[in-house]
């Protein structure tokens, strides 16, 4: 049988799938008339055959092509209505990209002929094929990975602190990897990092989009690229531009291979997902892959005009999770991901999007529903960013049992209290404990709240010190890109200083920061460099900044940082200053007080002129004596009158490494220093950090 014979094949599973036989393709399109599987040359330039997929069940349409092995290249080509006004851009002159490819052929490069209408009008449809510059899919071979033994690390969620950091900028400058593996899969796999991260003690990596995306037009024009990956047009396939070919293991093998050392070390991958829109974008966008073979079901559009594109996202289009193929692409790359590749969970970008149906938010929604009861997802870490820009797009607290959520609130009234902007102590403590004003009423624990000071987006830690005004030309955007709501303070000189004042002013501010987050009740989450005072040059939204301004700059890495936030991370181990379930105020578990000791009173909770106060936490998560939190956000140090018993001091951010030797009794008076937070824990007893 000649190889160009398509037989009927199976509507399922999606994609394509090589057996002993051949390779069975099955792809969805509710509103195609004809698609047609393309088969390339090995170098994915010359197309030698163009075959219609005959079998159609229910919106899928399959064929098997006898005799095909792993590592055939092929594209798509799909026939149907040209109907803009009803949201069909249908052209076969354009090869599409198979959604559930697995591995990409080819790269991508900006070509008039990506665009399925004709630039000037939009309306009519382009007659250039695209076929040579176009992505192609490449069938897999079975997955044929050693996994050995392993498993899923066994952290607890109240052990649990999330490292957020993208792959390249982890380790592209650091020289204690091999040259070649820098900024790779190999590279986070490395020794070196391995060794980074077992000594801060962070047990989950949030890592930065990896699956396989394109740098928009706009940047490429200006010499720029999509860092931080934010624009994907594939849900299957781990990025090459993150492999490093070592030891011959394909781009896939590299990112499995990753994924078994960190968890070797103890150490759970978190991905950030893309899944509310696509590279194509709006109306004027290319068409790749999902806008070709059913711009209408992937997409969605306005009802009254469906040339318009809805864009809940800001990116120019939003996916259709309402659609149960569009639900069902979703839910399969998910399950790839924990299934073949072995990763513990997720991070949501614009995650409002997933559980948006006809009526606005709903945390009962499809997506919900269905992953709640699925046996592979409904047992892995879901973390929601709880807001895009569509309609009703600020979800904080909302997301069902058992998500988590990265709490901005928390990260604005942290930065007020500590960097000098309007803040209460009532504000103040609110975040400290899980935010309950936010979780508890629906039945969420604190550990809901992923708790951060800074995260990719924005301000470094040490620029958030550092810098008052972002400096974003780079972007190319006259500096008007990023946030202007920052809440930081530069310590008393506009970006890089050597008054010894002001840097030692800005170290003790990044300290006492870093401890609120880790101290705090919830889920801490840390961005990759804070801990060793990485800056971005005061750009707070290095999205396009693909250079030593994003990458971590090891060779300037302050080794005091590094040991009191692995220090930090130890006592919060040990310690666990906070329980994992709500407390209530009162002797028995907490008690809010003044610097004189006394309990602090309704009125007082409400005056943003006084930043000190303390908590004595009588049944803490794990430590086996009260402990007492003593906070001072203000300008001077003051002295806390302690309560009745001995204390000695577990941890003063005051200290470069977080110790201080000091142990007293109520009859001692305590100096709280300024811009400090210090935990004392009752009696003699030392930790041993």
């Amino acid at each position: 049988m000649e190889l160009h014979t398509l037989l009927p094949g199976k509507p399922w599973p999606l994609g394509a799938h090589a057996d002993a036989g051949g390779v069975n393709f099955a792809i969805f399109s509710a509103n195609a008339t004809a698609v047609f599987l393309c088969l390339f040359d090995s170098d994915g330039q010359t197309e030698l055959a163009r075959l219609p997929l005959r079998g159609h069940t229910l919106d899928v349409w399959h064929g098997y092509l006898p005799e095909a092995v792993p590592g055939l290249i092929y594209g798509l080509r799909c026939e149907g209505p040209w109907a803009p006004q009803e949201g069909h851009y249908f052209n076969p002159e354009k090869l599409l990209l198979d959604p559930y490819a697995r591995e990409i052929a080819g790269q991508f490069n900006w070509n008039d002929a990506h665009f399925c209408a004709i630039p000037e009008s939009h309306e009519q449809p382009c007659p250039e094929d695209n076929g040579r510059h176009a992505l192609k899919a490449r069938v897999p071979a079975p997955d044929g990975f050693d996994w050995g033994d392993d498993a899923p690390p066994e952290i607890s969620p109240a052990d649990t602190v999330i490292y957020e950091l993208h792959v390249k900028g982890f380790s592209k400058s650091n020289p204690a990897i091999p040259e070649a593996l820098r900024g790779t899969y190999a590279g986070l796999a490395h020794p070196a990092s391995l060794a980074h991260l077992k000594r801060l003690g962070v047990t989950a990596l949030s890592i930065l989009p990896v699956h396989y995306h394109l740098d928009e037009l706009r940047l490429t024009q200006m010499g720029l690229v999509n860092y931080w990956g934010y624009n994907s047009i594939n849900f299957f396939t781990p990025d090459p531009r993150y492999a490093s070919g070592a030891d011959g293991l394909s781009v896939g093998d590299e990112f499995r291979t990753m994924v078994r050392a960190l968890h070797a070390a103890g150490i759970k991958v978190l991905l950030d997902v893309v899944y509310n829109h696509t590279a194509e974008g709006d109306a004027t966008g290319p068409s790749i892959s999902f806008r070709g073979l059913d711009n209408a079901s992937y997409y969605r559009l306005d009802a009254n005009n469906k040339r318009t594109f809805i864009n809940d996202t800001g990116c120019g289009n939003t996916l259709d999770i309402r659609q149960p193929n569009v639900l069902r692409l979703v839910l399969d790359s998910l399950r790839y991901w924990v299934s073949e590749m072995h990763v513990d969970g997720f991070r949501f970008d614009l995650a409002p999007i997933l559980g948006r149906d006809d009526s606005g938010f709903n945390p009962r929604a499809a997506f919900f529903a269905a992953v709640a009861q699925d046996p592979v997802l409904s047992h892995v870490t879901m973390i929601a960013e709880p807001w895009d820009i569509g309609p009703g797009g600020y979800q904080l607290g909302g997301f069902p049992r058992g998500w988590h959520e990265w709490n901005d609130r928390f990260r604005d009234t942290l930065r007020a209290f500590w960097l000098g902007h309007p803040c209460t102590r009532g504000d103040f403590a609110m975040r400290l404990c899980g935010s309950s004003d936010l979780f508890q009423a629906n039945r969420r624990e604190p550990l809901a709240s992923v708790n951060y000071i800074v995260s990719h987006d924005g301000y470094t830690l040490r620029d958030l010190v550092s810098y008052v005004a972002r400096r974003n030309q780079a972007n190319g955007e006259d500096n008007r890109d990023g946030h202007n709501h920052n809440l930081s303070n530069n310590c008393g000189e506009e970006g890089p200083s050597t008054d010894p004042a002001v840097l030692a002013l800005r170290s003790r501010m990044q300290r006492v920061l870093l401890a609120s987050a880790l101290f705090s009740q919830g889920t801490p989450m840390l961005a990759a460099g804070d801990e060793l005072g990485h800056s971005q040059g005061g750009n707070n939204n290095p999205y396009c900044q693909d250079n030593p301004d994003t990458w971590i700059a090891w060779a300037e890495a302050d080794q005091d940082l590094i040991a009191f936030t692995a220090r930090l991370l130890s006592l919060r181990r040990q310690a666990m200053l906070f329980a994992t379930h709500w407390y209530r105020r009162g002797p028995s578990d907490l008690v809010w007080l003044r610097k004189d000791g006394e309990a602090l009173h309704s009125h007082e909770w409400r005056d943003a002129g006084a930043r000190a106060l303390g908590c004595l936490i009588n049944h803490p998560g794990r430590a086996s004596v009260p402990l007492l939190l003593l906070v001072n956000a203000e300008p001077t140090d003051c002295h806390f009158t302690l309560p009745a018993g001995e204390w000695r001091c577990w941890f003063d951010t005051t200290a470069s490494t977080g110790e201080r030797d000091w142990h007293g009794s109520s009859t001692t008076p305590f100096t709280l220093g300024a811009h400090s937070m210090v935990l004392l824990a009752a009696g003699a007893a030392k930790l041993n950090l």
